[in-house]
């Protein structure tokens, strides 16, 4: 078999084997679940019980996961887990199972720089330190587009609670409505905060929650201004409908200065691309006379 058929194999087979035991993970298998109503005793039945990603697969994760620990400091292990909360990522996505891609990917990538004939020591490591990183990568940049997506949707958001709390719904209702009748990342956040209420936390930590997962001014915002209502009784159809307002001007202006941005960021394919080839076209035929000439 061919080194780079061979590699091509075995990082699918990594893909794989990750998907597997994300999707592993959220479902218990039947006949464990058949020995725990049992209430067996005998340990080898339990544990043959098990699918192959419970005995084989999660605990191999695990030791990646425990891995890469050792090679990530604490402190970068926590802002990873925040902005895995930030991209929107499933639960099943454990920051031991991205731990656990980030190794994956940092061993597969020198063997194709390897198989791909990439000469250099440093090219290795280059591509090690590559795939080590491009988890981090990917979910900065899910992150980034999911944040500015929510602070797009937070203007037309607060309308349509503003809408079920001028109707007379209460504020809790009026917000699970709203996040029932959207979609987008925004009525994720919503609905995941309506859930840690009906699980038993109050309104002020659970819209506390929601500011601490996004890093978005708007919504710490509009955050601060229920609490500061709820807190002194401020009719709430009047603050939601300013602050409805508000994001929405703040969304206008965020418009108009990437608009004003535009002509700066032109300037550069301006000069590159198309100022070289409007002089080849009109100085071209003209130095080419000049030289027939001499």
């Amino acid at each position: 078999m061919p080194p780079i058929i061979l590699i091509g194999f075995l990082f699918f087979a990594a893909i794989a084997v990750l998907i597997w035991t994300v999707v592993g993970s959220s479902q218990q298998s039947m006949t464990t679940r058949q020995f725990a109503e049992g209430f067996t005793t005998d340990l080898r039945e339990v544990i043959l019980a098990k699918g192959a990603n419970e005995r084989a697969v999660q605990p191999f994760v695990a030791l990646l996961a425990q891995i890469a620990r050792r090679l990530t400091p604490a402190g970068r292990v926590a802002s990873l887990d925040h902005r895995r909360a930030m991209a929107g990522l499933p639960p099943s996505w454990t920051i031991e199972k991205i731990l656990a891609s980030k190794i994956v990917f940092g061993a597969l990538f020198p063997l194709f720089a390897k198989v791909t004939n990439f000469k250099g020591t440093m090219g290795m490591v280059g591509a090690g330190l590559l795939g080590f990183f491009a988890v981090d990568l990917y979910i900065n940049n899910t992150s980034k587009k999911r944040q500015q997506q929510i602070a797009l949707d937070l203007a037309d958001m607060l309308d349509q609670i503003t809408i079920g709390v001028e109707a007379g719904l209460g504020f809790d209702a009026a917000l699970a409505r709203a996040s029932k009748a959207s979609k987008g990342p925004l009525a994720e956040e919503f609905h995941r905060t309506m859930s840690h209420i009906h699980a038993g936390l109050s309104r002020a930590e659970a819209l506390r929650g929601l500011g601490a997962r996004n890093k978005i001014p708007e919504l710490r915002q509009f955050v601060g201004a229920i609490l500061q209502a709820d807190q002194y009784g401020i009719p709430m159809a009047q603050v939601l409908r300013v602050q409805a307002n508000e994001q929405r001007r703040k969304r206008r202006q965020r418009a108009e200065e990437k608009a004003m941005k535009l002509p700066v960021k032109i300037l550069f394919p301006l000069v590159v691309c198309i100022l070289p080839s409007l002089f080849v076209v009109l100085v071209g035929p003209a130095g080419l006379r000049m030289a027939n000439g001499l």
